[in-house]
């Protein structure tokens, strides 16, 4: 309801054209009425005078002659008013989306994104930001729960200088999401170089975030806030505000502690936790997900972006009663050590085996071939396309969607965006 009286505050502009269409409407369908009225006089239904129910509405309201004359001027004066109204509110929305050419497209894109189904992305890297960028053209009912284990880079500077949750995946999922110009999404994903500098690797967003976080006192108001500017579709919220450190326990027995540490020294990994262990969930990303339609996890690294989530207090436990469907959509292709070997069937059975529950209803799946060539030098760096075992998973009670989502670029796969996104909504459809 806040949201409604909002539109009419003071300058805001809308109260005048409000009035007017009301007014301009009025006008003319009395006008029309009358006009009806009089070329439908003597003309009766069975039981039904026709006349008698539309001439009165005029006549009623104008307490005027029944003269033609005027009720042509007044279906003029109320179509000129309608047609003002029409123009006026145009270049009002023009003036509020200075973006769009197309005002009425513009309504129309918010109206109808509004209506979208609602969606919980939960994850972080790039991956989620990827599934991000195509699903906002279908919904803005979006909401992004990213992992904030990540202590490495310009996000590990800041998460030990500042004591904040590192802002680096939560930023690219603004980005993502961003609905503003070309430029703003440019400025936050701009990184400083300079080498021996005070601000050499860190990116203007995530340093903007931890500003605003200095000045509003609160991550959380600052990723509002962050979004709020950016005018992203959907809201992007930290699983937890909780300070977590991740920790891996390898196949050869050995315990490394940090995302960062686990990700750079790249051997299969058997389990990770987090510590604290099950600290508190964002009541938001909990609530989300209660109210979901699909719950989507991944794509993204499986052991450092997706279970992290999982683990904190109550998430997994949310997903597992959410009347939602629940979807995992696999990478593409391994990651070099931590997924070695991993078949689709594999990275679920990683996440089951880190929840002791199976709630997941549908895997995506890329089924388009991946060149020789490319594969060849994936091979080098020790990955490999992700094998699809499909009686496996069938065996698992998990319906299969295949389907060709990849992206080729620069001799790197990836996700396709849109492709990916289509893949998502035929879910829901």
């Amino acid at each position: 309801m806040s949201r409604i009286t909002r539109f009419f505050y003071p300058g805001v502009r809308l109260k005048r054209w409000i009035f007017l269409f009301i007014l301009s409407f009025t006008l003319f369908s009395i006008g029309i009425t009358g006009a009806i009225g009089k070329g439908l006089i003597g003309f009766n239904l069975p039981y039904f005078k026709i006349d008698k129910y539309i001439n009165p509405v005029r006549d009623f309201l104008l307490k005027s002659t029944k003269l033609v004359t005027i009720d042509i001027i007044v279906v003029v004066l109320g179509g000129f008013g309608l047609y003002y109204v029409i123009k006026s509110f145009s270049r009002y929305v023009r003036a509020v989306y200075p973006e769009r050419e197309d005002a009425g497209k513009a309504v129309h894109d918010e109206i109808r994104l509004g209506k979208g189904p609602k969606l919980v992305a939960i994850g972080g890297g790039t991956g989620l930001s990827t599934l991000l960028k195509g699903i906002k053209r279908y919904t803005s009912n979006i909401t992004a729960v990213v992992t904030v284990a990540d202590d490495g880079g310009s996000s590990g500077r800041l998460r030990k200088d500042l004591k904040i949750p590192p802002p680096g995946d939560i930023r690219n999922c603004m980005v993502a999401l961003a609905d503003s110009s070309d430029l703003m999404g440019k400025i936050f994903q701009h990184r400083f170089k300079g080498k021996g500098k005070e601000l050499d690797g860190h990116s203007f967003g995530n340093l903007f975030i931890g500003a605003l976080t200095t000045l509003s006192g609160s991550f959380e108001k600052a990723v509002k806030e962050s979004g709020d500017i950016l005018s992203i579709r959907g809201r992007v919220i930290p699983v937890t505000l909780e300070k977590v450190t991740l920790t891996a326990r390898l196949k050869n027995g050995k315990f490394i502690k940090g995302q960062s540490a686990i990700t750079k020294i790249g051997k299969p990994i058997n389990r990770v936790n987090i510590v604290p262990e099950a600290p508190i969930p964002s009541p938001e990303a909990l609530q989300a997900i209660r109210k979901a339609n699909l719950v989507i996890m991944g794509p993204g690294s499986l052991y450092t972006s997706i279970i992290p989530n999982l683990l904190v207090k109550g998430v997994w436990e949310e997903i597992r009663n959410t009347k939602a469907k629940v979807v995992y959509i696999c990478n593409i292709m391994t990651q070099p050590g931590e997924t070695k070997s991993l078949s689709v069937s594999g990275h679920i059975n990683a996440i089951i085996s880190h929840t002791g529950e199976n709630f997941i209803n549908y895997v995506i799946i890329n089924t388009g071939e991946i060149p020789e060539s490319v594969i060849k030098n994936y091979s080098k760096k020790g990955s490999e396309p992700v094998r699809i075992d499909y009686k496996a998973i069938h065996e698992l009670g998990i319906k299969t969607v295949g389907d060709n989502l990849m992206l080729l670029s620069n001799g790197l796969v990836r996700h396709d965006p849109e492709k990916l996104a289509k893949a998502v909504m035929r879910l829901i459809v």
